[in-house]
């Protein structure tokens, strides 16, 4: 073991057990290998409990203790509610943030819609995402949920870009995190144009002891599993997003019989598995524990064939419970998306992703009846799994590389806070509004015109309408207007160059154009209509078109 190094100083801010937080458990496997590296504190959460094992261990200091002058404060940062504290500490004193969920929406929704408060809502995603984030906000009031909101508007600027480093679990993320950040360099949100140093590091994952076998077989019997059969389990707090309903669809596909289902967590709300497993009428094959104490996971994977960890869309986490499956010597099937992409093929089954899940169910049963009709294949996978986690996931080389990180970026200042975003959306103009009311005058044209005589006259374009009317020297979205003069049947203004509108025309605004004009002989019609440079005729948006007989 490693000599203590009490040079650098670090408070460990984080849920902890006896917490409901698979970040909590993380945070024993990281502690135990990082205390001998660092002088270190944990801080304790307002409003959540310490267990007494993690008392005895370590110092434990209250969030009003944390002094960043003085001690690196050290964040680990999810998406659930357990993690406001975190986020508030984290404003309040910047330091190194392992970001375990890229998308910080959901704690968003926690602290806001989940007790009502529909205007901090609006006004937090407002300040994260500009004008477009506090639109899409508003669509609450009418009723407008969905998921696109919550993964495609991460709500994650305003925190990350004030730390001195940001860790990521998976090069999938890293990548993700360059690109999204980047674009506040791009828009000049950054004052020192400069972004906060990240790094991947390896997530720790103990590899424990296999349980006998005949304790896994004590499960499976107590679950009503019989010894042939094949046992898939899908392990965690089961959301939408986990996907587990297309588990049960898997066990009503054809050549499926004899596949039993295990789901171990507590399940969302709005989930409800039971129904559809008798839908299915499947649910004689279905075991469902609820939350289990996490003493109890070995034993419970280990009495799996196979585990099911499908994820879309992802928050971008790296999932301990799957590589807690692999530490287990189980391979597992997971979604051919974002992070697990990464996987080793020899460890994991990657599933397509398919709209619906009836066809998701039926594409991932025919890779599963080949895989699962060869046995010594499958604890090939096994083996290899636990392989790859006991080398690439070691707990005293993850906090090795944590430590190097944190020593490193200690003796960076914390970034200035973003520029706020834009809190209005920018005016509409007529590249973007689609609705163009307005109208075309002219003066000098009053009669006696005698044949032949040419006058001055002015065109008044005036906009009417919402939308900023382009110059049309701007090109795309330009307002130009078309001249034609009629007489004898013909255009005499037929192939003159198209009169670009001279400046943009705010709403309510007209401006003049002068032009020098000779009448035809004869009866004459004057016709100016106005076009959108690169579209078509503006009569088709609303404008009204001059046309005059002389």
């Amino acid at each position: 073991m490693a000599a203590r190094r009490s040079a650098l100083a670090v408070d460990f801010v984080s849920p902890l057990p006896p917490v409901r937080s698979g970040i909590a458990d993380y945070s024993v496997d990281l502690l135990e290998e990082l205390a001998p590296l660092c002088d270190l504190r944990l801080v304790r959460l307002p409003g959540q409990e310490v267990a007494s094992e993690v008392l005895d261990r370590y110092e434990v200091i209250d969030a009003g203790g944390v002094d960043p002058a003085r001690r690196l404060p050290f964040y680990q940062m999810g998406n659930n509610v357990y993690h406001e504290g975190v986020r508030r500490l984290a404003l309040e004193s910047p330091g190194v943030v392992t970001v375990h969920d890229l998308r910080l929406h959901h704690l968003l929704v926690e602290s806001t819609l989940a007790s009502g408060d529909l205007d901090s809502y609006v006004s937090g995603l407002g300040d994260e995402h500009g004008w477009e984030g506090a639109a899409a906000a508003l669509s609450i009031r009418w009723g407008g949920h969905g998921r696109a909101r919550l993964f495609e508007m991460p709500a994650h600027r305003s925190l990350l870009l004030r730390q001195r480093g940001l860790l990521i679990h998976s090069n999938w993320g890293l990548r993700f995190l360059e690109e999204e950040l980047g674009q506040e360099r791009e828009l000049g949100l950054r004052a020192e144009g400069r972004l906060p140093p990240m790094r991947r590091v390896p997530m720790p994952m103990p590899a424990p002891a296999l349980p006998e076998p005949e304790q896994a077989a004590i499960f499976r019997r107590r679950a009503g599993v019989p010894r042939s059969a094949v046992l898939i389990g899908s392990f965690g707090f089961q959301t939408p997003i986990k996907r587990t309903d297309v588990l049960l669809r898997i066990l009503a596909e054809p050549g499926m019989e004899q596949v039993y289902a295990l789901i171990v967590g507590d399940v969302a709300q709005e989930l409800d598995l039971g129904a559809l497993a008798r839908e299915l009428g499947v649910q004689d094959r279905v075991t469902m524990t609820g939350f289990l104490e996490p003493a109890a996971f070995p034993t419970a994977i280990s009495a799996c064939d196979l585990c099911l960890n499908l994820r879309y869309p992802s928050a971008g986490e790296t999932s301990a419970s799957l590589l807690r499956i692999l530490a287990l010597g189980r391979a597992a099937v997971v979604s051919d998306y974002a992070q697990f992409v990464e996987l080793p093929d020899d460890i994991v089954i990657k599933a397509p992703l398919k709209d619906d899940p009836g066809a998701e169910a039926g594409a991932l049963a025919g890779l599963l009846r080949d895989l699962l009709a060869a046995p010594d294949r499958l604890a090939g996978m096994g083996a290899a799994a636990r392989a790859f986690i006991e080398r690439e996931h070691q707990p005293a080389s993850a906090a090795r590389a944590v430590f190097e990180a944190l020593d490193e970026w200690s003796r960076l200042p914390a970034a200035k806070p973003p520029a706020p975003r834009p809190p209005r959306p920018p005016a509409p103009t007529s590249l973007t509004w689609g609705w163009l009311p307005g109208r075309i005058d002219v003066e000098g044209c009053d009669p006696p015109w005698p044949d032949g005589e040419r006058r001055s006259i002015e065109l008044v374009v005036a906009n009417t309408g919402f939308a900023t009317w382009l110059s049309g020297r701007n090109q795309d979205g330009g307002v130009v207007l078309e001249p034609q003069l009629w007489s004898g049947g013909r255009d005499l203004f037929r192939g003159r160059p198209w009169i670009p509108l001279p400046r943009d025309l705010p709403p309510g605004d007209a401006c003049r154009i002068p032009l020098k004009i000779r009448r035809p002989i004869g009866r004459a019609r004057l016709r100016f209509e106005p076009h959108l440079f690169g579209g078509g005729s503006m009569t088709l948006c609303g404008a009204v078109a001059l046309d005059r007989e002389l």
